[in-house]
C-alpha cells in the first residue's frame, strides 16, 4: 500500500509539473486563453523596421496599449508598413502622435513606443501615424564610428 501511495504522489507531482510548464509556455508565447480584447488598427511607415516582429508590444509611457499585427512593404513608398492593433480604451492618440522603434533591455527585444501629440483630433481605425523614427541598426552605428576614426 505504501508503494502505491508513493507512485500516486509521484504521478500527481509530474502532472502538476506538466500543467505548470504548459502555463509557462502560453505566457511566454504571448497567447491568451481569455477572449480577444476589442481593438482598432492604425498604421505607421518606417524607413527600417529591423528586429521588429509581429506580436511585438506597442507601448506608451511604459504601459502596453497594443501589439504589432503585421509588417509588410509599402510598394509605393518602399518603406516598412507596420500594422498595429491598439486597445479600444486607448482613444486619445492624436493625429500628431509619433511612433519610434525602441529596444527593451540588454537582449534587444524591439517594441514600438508611441508619444501623444497635442492635436485635438484623434486617430481612428485605419489611420496612419506620420511622425516615425526607425530602428537603430547597430552595424551602421559601428560603421560610422569606425570610418570617422579612420579618416582622422
Amino acid at each position: 500500500m505504501r508503494m502505491r501511495t508513493l507512485e500516486l504522489g509521484v504521478g500527481v507531482f509530474m502532472l502538476a509539473g506538466l500543467v505548470a510548464l504548459a502555463v509557462l509556455v502560453v505566457n511566454v508565447s504571448g497567447l491568451s486563453l481569455s477572449g480577444s480584447k476589442q481593438n482598432y488598427t492604425i498604421y505607421a511607415l518606417f524607413e527600417n523596421a529591423g528586429g521588429l516582429t509581429a506580436r511585438s508590444k506597442v507601448s506608451m509611457s511604459g504601459v502596453v496599449i497594443g501589439e504589432v499585427a503585421a509588417i509588410s512593404i509599402d510598394k509605393e513608398l518602399l518603406k516598412a508598413r507596420v500594422e498595429m492593433k491598439i486597445n479600444n480604451d486607448v482613444d486619445y492618440l492624436s493625429y500628431d502622435s509619433s511612433a519610434a522603434i525602441l529596444t527593451a533591455g540588454l537582449l534587444g527585444e524591439k517594441y514600438i513606443g508611441v508619444t501623444v501629440g497635442a492635436d485635438p483630433d484623434v486617430l481612428g481605425d485605419g489611420d496612419t501615424i506620420d511622425d516615425t523614427q526607425s530602428s537603430l541598426v547597430l552595424e551602421e552605428l559601428i560603421g560610422k564610428f569606425l570610418f570617422n576614426k579612420v579618416s582622422e
